[in-house]
């Protein structure tokens, strides 16, 4: 029994120290894993910090934009009302055209109002899209603003 006992013992003292030689070195593939796993992990927080920046940029980029084009949108509305005063100068005869072309200018400011308050924040892409035809139709409204303005003065 005693043999029994003691070439058990041999065995589990020999199966244990083979089982711990194993796990005590790493080779050099696993390293190199967890290397890139931790380069890895600082790139995606690095990644995040510069997408959140972005993203602030981005809408302080918007909210400055926002405000300039309510600022314009104000002006329009400002002419529009000088044109409807002016209206009330103007022979019956072109009076109908005249207010027709104010009701237009009207519109079309009203729109770019909705279209701006509307405008729900994207990809670069569709923001770029956006304030370039915003900005478009608005800078062809205040000419049309302007040009009305100074063709049909009394």
């Amino acid at each position: 029994m005693k043999k029994v006992i003691l070439t058990l013992a041999a065995i589990a003292f020999m199966a244990v120290t083979i089982a711990t030689s194993y796990g005590q070195e790493p080779d050099k593939k696993s390293e190199k894993a967890r290397e890139n796993l931790k380069e890895a992990k600082s790139d995606v927080v690095d990644a995040k910090k510069d997408l959140k920046e972005a993203q602030k940029d981005s809408v302080s980029e918007y909210q400055k934009f926002k405000k300039e084009s309510d600022l314009q949108i104000k002006d329009n509305d400002k002419s529009i009302a000088d044109l409807k005063v002016k209206s009330a100068k103007i022979d019956a005869k072109n009076k109908a055209k005249y207010q027709k072309k104010v009701g237009e200018f009207e519109k079309e400011n009203t729109k770019l109002k909705n279209d701006l308050a509307d405008y729900k924040e994207g990809d670069e892409n569709k923001w770029t899209s956006f304030k370039n035809g915003f900005n478009h139709d608005m800078n062809e409204l205040g000419k049309a603003l302007k040009d009305f303005a100074v063709k049909n003065e009394l």
